[in-house]
């Protein structure tokens, strides 16, 4: 079986590095990978965690893992106990407490493997203060922890940071390479992959995992024909959509949520209290982070088709992306300009930073498809429905 290495699409200079990293016993405590959304960091971080972890490839003259180990097929899945993931909880960052809750947890013994890998992503979010409580902690942390700190751009991440781990730069993929390399490891065609990578938010290995979905692409055309009843939908039409759109983008938590039920239920009686509670912190922490990706991968679409609109309104209709949305698309475009439609696209962008605040989902789609709607279309509503709810 291939290496995890393997899947860390588009980045060869990243993948040598690590195998070689671990071939040759040269695993640092901390490291910090940098590079756009898209470019696989976090992928590369599970790949390395299972080079770290796995008892059986680890050591192996690429550097690479077993892939068929226990360690390895929970660490692929996301479901090691010792493998956590972590992401900014506050509306602008890592809150501090946050951090200290990081900081404790990375006393505590392994609950299964030897070694603790924590991966934290955004760190470019780390402010100052909540930076401070992890400097002690990222310079000497426990000799059975390795840190990976995953942030957008090396000056982006605070100095203090960059200076205690050894920085790993990911390359920004051209789009028409991203859509080929995609194309090549899912067997869709380059429309198809051109398709899922903006659905995808430029996620080379998320797009990859929603062509093989028949749900995600079912989800993605269903936002798009919501899109494409916006001209001639009323303001109960728009409410239900919302409704509808925000159950869809949950769907999925209902499985992540049954395995790990599932998961917790088989091993429970073989856990002390302790390992159960970092068990169920994890999974929490795994659903909310679950919760964020289904949402933005819906305003990743709306994003796209907006964009399309765009194209079209530029006289550039070359550039369109759905093209299997395309009759839709250039409705839109006739009846807006290049101007209306940029400004739906900061609806977008307001909408995934209210998302980021917590707000309700259907809360959120609701305000967007009523903004898309009149700015596309300058419609006037002077009694909403949704100020009467």
């Amino acid at each position: 079986m291939a290496d995890a290495f393997e899947n860390i699409l588009g980045q060869p200079k990243v993948r040598e590095f690590l195998r070689a990293t671990v071939a040759q016993d040269k695993v640092s405590h901390a490291y910090l990978f940098t590079g756009p959304a898209g470019s696989n960091k976090t992928l590369a971080a599970y790949a390395f965690a299972q080079a770290v972890m796995c008892p059986k490839g680890a050591k192996g003259p690429r550097g690479g893992n077993c892939g068929a180990c226990d360690a390895c097929r929970r660490i692929m899945r996301r479901k090691h106990p010792d493998v956590r993931y972590f992401a900014p909880e506050g509306a602008g960052g890592y809150l501090v407490e946050q951090i200290r809750d990081i900081v404790a947890d990375t006393a505590f013994a392994p609950i299964q493997a030897k070694k603790k890998v924590y991966i934290l992503d955004r760190v470019d979010l780390l402010g100052t203060q909540a930076a401070n409580a992890f400097l002690k902690t990222l310079e000497e942390p426990p000799a059975d922890v390795v840190l990976i700190l995953l942030g957008r751009t090396r000056e982006s991440v605070l100095p203090t940071i960059v200076s205690r781990c050894q920085v790993v730069p990911f390359r920004s993929i051209p789009a028409s390479e991203a859509a080929g390399i995609i194309a090549q490891n899912s067997g869709a065609s380059l429309e198809q992959a051109r398709m899922a990578l903006a659905a995808c938010d430029g996620s080379l290995t998320r797009a990859v995992e929603f062509l093989k979905s028949n749900e995600r692409r079912a989800f993605r055309t269903r936002v798009l024909e919501v899109l494409g009843c916006l001209r001639t939908a009323d303001d109960w039409d728009l409410v239900g959509y919302a409704g509808e759109l925000a159950v869809l983008a949950k769907a999925p938590l209902d499985v992540v949520r049954a395995e790990q039920e599932q998961e917790l239920a088989e091993n429970a009686d073989f856990l002390a209290k302790s390992a159960i509670r970092q068990i169920e912190a994890r999974n929490k922490r795994q659903l909310t982070a679950k919760t964020f990706e289904s949402l933005r991968q819906l305003t990743a679409i709306v994003r796209s088709w907006l964009r399309d609109v765009m194209a079209v309104c530029a006289e550039t209709p070359e550039l369109v992306i759905n093209v299997d949305a395309r009759g839709k698309v250039d409705e839109a475009a006739a009846a807006a300009d290049e101007a209306r439609a940029a400004a739906a696209l900061s609806a977008v962008r307001r909408c995934d930073e209210a998302i980021s605040y917590n707000v309700s989902p259907e809360t959120c789609l609701d305000a967007l498809l009523f903004e898309v709607r009149d700015l596309l279309y300058e419609t006037t509503s002077p009694a909403r429905v949704r100020g009467s709810r």
